[in-house]
């Protein structure tokens, strides 16, 4: 048995240690064979050898992001606690300050953090459309609002739109209390939650009421012509032919649209086909749209949800085994 004591001055010991010892409880879960105490600003670790070197890098590295970013969430911890620590250093202690895409409020930043995810940012720099196709939990959303107020930041567009269309998870619209407004907006809620992380309260009220910024139905899109935009249509395997067709057809000059989708969610009724997987078949080799494919390792929610993405895939290629290929999915 040995011990070690690693300082943590150069950082906040609240954001190392979580709120209620959050993320010194996972640290504990990580290491089981360890006895890891707190000490003021100081850890102390207590076993063997091995097991206390390799907590040592996985705290150091834990230590060194705090140092850059100042704020680590208990998702970035158990990432950091549970990744490869090449992959760890590429994707959250060495990235260079440039790639950061958005402060948010409290100097919280947003960048893109795996290596798909960069590769989202880097081909919506260099095209003007961009289909971002992948599972649920993959930042999918998250990056192309990123990059949206990013452009609108910097001047390069004057208005983000973002839209959805509003088709039913099993739910019925109609039951929903209260107007249209109020019926809808449960529907674009993912999208209100990306731009709270990114734009202070005040701003973003402002920027709505003016239509800087504006969140509506895919439905609403139809007959507009939309120049000087960044354009997000988001959950696009809910969309048919026309409708997509529709969508694409409204982007005017000097604008750029993501459209991002999972086709393994389609809520579509039984009588209708995506029209995700045929735009992204017929579009693919026009020059100025690109086409970037997240998957399970790109996950960047609870860490139980790569696990679940991974289950549900395992359990589809056995039913295409026994049953063969379904005509349309509908999960």
């Amino acid at each position: 048995m040995t011990e070690a004591i690693i300082n943590l001055e150069t950082v906040n010991p609240i954001e190392f240690f979580g709120v209620n010892n959050g993320k010194l409880d996972l640290l504990k879960k990580k290491f089981p064979l360890l006895k890891i105490l707190s000490r003021g600003t100081q850890i102390k670790l207590s076993g063997a050898p091995e097991q206390i070197d390799s907590a040592k890098e996985k705290i150091e590295l834990v230590i060194q992001y705090l140092q850059r970013n100042g704020h680590l969430s208990e998702g970035y911890f158990e990432q950091i606690l549970g990744g490869d620590d090449a992959e760890v250093v590429d994707n959250f202690v060495d990235s260079n300050p440039n790639d950061v895409l958005v402060f948010g409020p409290n100097g919280k930043t947003v960048r893109a953090r795996t290596q798909n995810q960069k590769k989202m940012v880097h081909a919506a720099d260099r095209n003007d459309i961009v289909f971002a196709i992948g599972p649920a939990g993959t930042g999918k959303t998250y990056t192309a609002v990123a990059l949206a107020v990013r452009a609108l930041k910097n001047k390069v567009v004057k208005k983000i739109i973002l839209t959805r269309p509003a088709v039913e998870a099993g739910e019925n619209l109609g039951f929903l209390p209260g107007d249209l407004k109020e019926k809808i907006d449960p529907y674009l809620r993912p999208l209100y939650d990306a731009l709270d992380d990114m734009i202070p309260a005040d701003k973003l009220g402002y920027y709505m009421s003016t239509r800087t910024i504006e969140i509506a139905p895919l439905a609403y899109m139809r007959g507009r012509t939309l120049d000087n935009a960044f354009i997000i249509l988001d959950e696009a395997q809910n969309t048919n032919d026309l409708q997509l067709k529709m969508f694409l057809t409204r982007i005017g000059a000097n604008a750029k649209a993501i459209i991002t989708g999972d086709p393994t969610q389609i809520d579509l009724p039984r009588n209708q086909r995506s029209g995700l997987e045929k735009a992204t078949r017929i579009l693919k080799n026009i020059e100025g749209i690109a086409h970037i494919e997240l998957n399970e390792e790109d996950v960047v929610r609870h860490r139980l949800v790569k696990s679940i993405i991974k289950a549900y895939d395992k359990e589809k290629e056995r039913e295409e085994k026994e049953y063969g290929p379904q005509q349309q999915s509908h999960r």
